[in-house]
C-alpha cells in the first residue's frame, strides 16, 4: 500500500448522535493521518439493501486502495462474522450480513479474513451493540498503517461470504420486470432495471397500475409530474419533477415495475 488510503464510512448512524464521530476518534489515535470521506449515515435504519445499494454504487468513484468501511449491522453482537475483504482495486470492512455483496459480486476478491485477532480490535472485551467503535474502525485503521491483512484474523472461503437475497430484473415478452431497490431522499424510485437495457430505445414504466413515459430529464414534464428515466447512477428510475415519487405511489421500496418496449423501438 503505497500511500496512506482513504477511509470511507457509511452508516446508519445519522448525524444527531456522536456514534460516527468515536469511530473516527478511534481511527485516529491508532493512525492520526488518516482522510476520512462520509458517504452517507442517513441509511435507513436496519436497511441492508439500501446500504448494499450506496456502498455500491459509492465504490467505483474512489481512488485504487481505498478502505470502504461499512456499519449497517442488525445482527451485531450475533454470531454474524466481522470480516475485511480485500479486492484488486479497493478494501472493504463491515458486518458480513450482505451490505458488502454489491460490491464484491462485481469485483474479484484477492482475499477475505474474518476480524477475529483480539489483538487488532479497540478492547479485547468488545460491546456487545457497537462492534463498529470496537471491531470495525480499529481494523480500518491499522489496515492502513500497514498491517497485512492476514494479521487481521483467519483467512474465510470468499464464496462463503453472505450477500443479499434480492430480487431479479428478468425480461419478459413485453420487456423487462424488476423492483424498486433504492429510494433517495428526492424521492426518486431507483429501480433494478439496468439503463443499457433501454438505451436507444422506446418505452414507458408502469408502477402501481400508473403508466409513465420515458424522458432523459427531470424537467422533460410538468412540475410535479411523474416520469421515467435512466438516472445518474445507470439505473432505470421513477421521479417527480421537483416533487417526491415515493409520496405518490404506494410501497415505494420493493414495489413491482414493469418496463414495456414499444414495437417500433
Amino acid at each position: 500500500m503505497p500511500d496512506l488510503p482513504f477511509v470511507t464510512l457509511l452508516t446508519d448512524f445519522g448525524d444527531r448522535d456522536p456514534y460516527v464521530g468515536v469511530m473516527k476518534g478511534v481511527m485516529a489515535q491508532i493512525c492520526p493521518q488518516l482522510h476520512f470521506i462520509d458517504l452517507t449515515h442517513e441509511i435507513p435504519p436496519q436497511n441492508l439493501a439500501a446500504a448494499r445499494f450506496s456502498l455500491a454504487n459509492a465504490f467505483p468513484y474512489f481512488p485504487p486502495h481505498t478502505i470502504h468501511l461499512a456499519v449497517v449491522d442488525p445482527g451485531v453482537g450475533s454470531n454474524r462474522r466481522s470480516v475485511a475483504i480485500e479486492l484488486e482495486n479497493g478494501y472493504l470492512i463491515g458486518p458480513d450480513n450482505g451490505i458488502l455483496g454489491g460490491v464484491f459480486s462485481q469485483y474479484p476478491i484477492v482475499t477475505a479474513v474474518e476480524l477475529n485477532n483480539p489483538d487488532y480490535w479497540r478492547t479485547a472485551s468488545p460491546s456487545h451493540t457497537f462492534h463498529g467503535r470496537d471491531i470495525f474502525s480499529p481494523a480500518a485503521a491499522y489496515l492502513a498503517n500497514g498491517v497485512p491483512m492476514g494479521e487481521l484474523g483467519t483467512a474465510i472461503d470468499p464464496h462463503t461470504l453472505v450477500d443479499l437475497d434480492l430480487p431479479e430484473c428478468e425480461a419478459n415478452d413485453s420487456g423487462y420486470l424488476g423492483s424498486v431497490q433504492y429510494c433517495d431522499r428526492f424521492g426518486n424510485l431507483v429501480t433494478n432495471i439496468p439503463g443499457s437495457y433501454v438505451a436507444g430505445k422506446s418505452w414507458h414504466a408502469v408502477i402501481a397500475n400508473r403508466h409513465l413515459a420515458s424522458h432523459q430529464k427531470y424537467n422533460d414534464v410538468a412540475v410535479g409530474e411523474l416520469l421515467a428515466l435512466v438516472g445518474s447512477h445507470g439505473w432505470v428510475e421513477i421521479a417527480a419533477n421537483q416533487g417526491s415519487a415515493a409520496a405518490q405511489l404506494p410501497q415505494s421500496w420493493g414495489a413491482e415495475v414493469q418496463i414495456i418496449l414499444s414495437a417500433t423501438g
